[in-house]
């Protein structure tokens, strides 16, 4: 599952506002700005599904440990190795 903070970290990795992220899943933007809300509103699980793939297509991989939870970008988007 995908976090608010999780959201607006990958976007900043990526150079993304809320409505680039927003097109990119196929999800509308107040969907996408009440997952990355911090208030704790209600989210169905298919769009933080489809938010999670278009970060993971872009490049991002989720973490999530018993030490919290962040986000690692592997590549450029349409590169297949890993940015130095």
């Amino acid at each position: 599952m995908i976090t608010a903070r999780q959201s607006r970290a990958a976007r900043a990795l990526l150079g993304w506002t809320q409505e680039t992220l927003a097109d990119k899943a196929q999800v509308s933007l107040t969907a996408l700005k009440r997952l990355e809300s911090e208030s704790g509103l209600e989210v169905y699980e298919t769009t933080r599904d489809q938010v999670r793939r278009a970060l993971e297509h872009a490049g991002i991989l989720l973490l999530s440990t018993d030490k919290g939870e962040g986000v690692l970008r592997l590549h450029e988007p349409g590169s297949s190795s890993p940015r130095r």
